[in-house]
């Protein structure tokens, strides 16, 4: 891209790192005794700390919601187009936290983090996280930024599923919930599949029953035939 940035971006900005000692128990019953999240901030949060946006990221999205890392980077932020100076989330009125979820792998903890208590990656033995988890860490960032309330938590898909739960569980710390492109559970059809896609991933050889980065590889048949899956269902 050219030096100078569009007028209407949040321009070059640099992900924040939390640390959370306090276990976090989990819906599938196990406990991370420690986790890390990654995220991103556009604009400033108001004295009263009341001009707070939630974003949450869809299924394959991170922290990376708008703006630029560098300079060199061709493309912004994945929700660049509605995040920024006069966009429909306007970062002249609204403070924007983007977090990249527990399990993305794009930061935060996740599979393809060191699990403290083996000095190895966790690979497939990190735990399963739900949306409510999602939620329960999320609002933990919101504690260490000293956030009581969201003016409003916006999020498309799994985000919207997260924006949804947002609501029914943490009411008195919404002012709105924009629930885009979402359902409050999935139908027996999608959880099929889902199920087929995940096989999909599993038969690739270079799947290695979730430890392929201890062989410097990734299943990227598996992925491929996934995501040719998911498109089919997302576009019908």
């Amino acid at each position: 891209m050219s030096d100078s940035l569009p007028a209407d971006s949040v321009g070059l900005v640099t992900p924040s790192h939390l640390h959370i000692d306090t276990p976090l128990a989990l819906d599938c019953g196990r406990v991370l005794p420690q986790f890390d999240l990654i995220y991103e901030t556009y604009g400033t949060l108001n004295e009263d700390k009341s001009n707070a946006v939630l974003i949450c990221h869809a299924l394959s999205g991170d922290h990376h919601a708008a703006g630029f890392h560098s300079l060199e980077e061709r493309k912004p932020g994945w929700w660049d187009t509605a995040i920024g100076p006069g966009k429909a989330i306007d970062t002249n009125h609204f403070f924007v936290v983007c977090p990249n979820n527990l399990g993305g792998c794009k930061g935060s903890s996740g599979p393809n983090t060191v699990n403290p208590q083996t000095g190895k990656l966790y690979g497939p033995d990190f735990p399963i996280v739900t949306v409510a988890d999602w939620v329960k860490s999320q609002a933990i960032l919101a504690d260490s930024l000293g956030i009581d309330k969201w003016a409003a938590v916006v999020g498309g898909s799994l985000g919207g599923m997260q924006a949804l739960h947002w609501a029914i569980t943490l009411p008195e710390r919404v002012g709105h919930a924009l629930v885009i492109a979402a359902a409050p559970k999935l139908s027996a059809q999608n959880i099929a599949f889902n199920e087929v896609a995940r096989t999909a991933i599993k038969s690739d050889p270079e799947f290695h029953e979730g430890r392929y980065q201890e062989f410097n590889t990734v299943p990227r048949q598996g992925l491929g035939l996934a995501r040719m899956l998911g498109h089919i269902t997302y576009l019908s």
